[in-house]
């Protein structure tokens, strides 16, 4: 069973701890508890780690966020996963920070890497976990805010927040999209 899990976030080292980027850094968490190490590979940088008799092909696209869907796209043909069996991690504005949902599919709620892989697939029907990280700007500084980095107040809670987020992936690959709703989402 092969299992495509996308981490969206943005390359280069000015984005690298920012809200954003939370999907890789989780991706970069998990890669690092299983030894196993990402290479730069066709649009994303790439790597696998086995769990119980599954195989996570872990993504963090080289595209930038604007343009994730090409990198989706191109993995999932080439690997030949199934769409029930890709995930996508997502920063997401409109939960607190803290809150983890999977959701089966969903807007794309502005978000635009999310935007993007919606006009690739030309649906929105494709899990995602949305990974709260509130909406504290001031009118008009969303952008400034994504891209900023977590507050010192909230960086003691990422720990725990992204371990969990592990365990919901490895959920959502070993017992489906519903019995993780069911037993993470709250």
């Amino acid at each position: 069973m092969k299992y495509l899990i996308v981490g969206l976030g943005n390359i280069g080292p000015e984005y690298a701890d920012t809200r954003h980027n939370i999907g890789f850094m989780i991706l970069d968490q998990l890669v690092k508890e299983e030894n196993e190490k990402f290479h730069n590979m066709r649009l994303a940088y790439y790597a696998e780690v086995k769990y119980k008799g599954r195989m996570l092909h872990l993504i963090k696209p080289t595209t930038y966020m604007n343009l994730s869907g090409n990198a989706l796209r191109y993995w999932m043909n080439e690997l030949k996963v199934p769409l029930e069996n890709v995930l996508v991690l997502v920063d997401d504005l409109a939960l607190p920070l803290g809150t983890l949902r999977l959701k089966p599919k969903g807007s794309a709620a502005g978000h635009n890497g999310l935007k993007h892989i919606e006009a690739t697939l030309g649906h929105n029907n494709y899990a995602r976990l949305r990974f709260g990280i509130s909406d504290n700007f001031p009118k008009g500084r969303q952008i400034d805010y994504v891209l900023d980095a977590f507050d010192k107040d909230e960086q003691p809670e990422l720990p725990a927040l992204i371990d969990r987020s592990i365990e919901m992936i490895k959920s959502f690959a070993t017992a489906g999209t519903e019995l993780t709703m069911t037993r993470f989402n709250k």
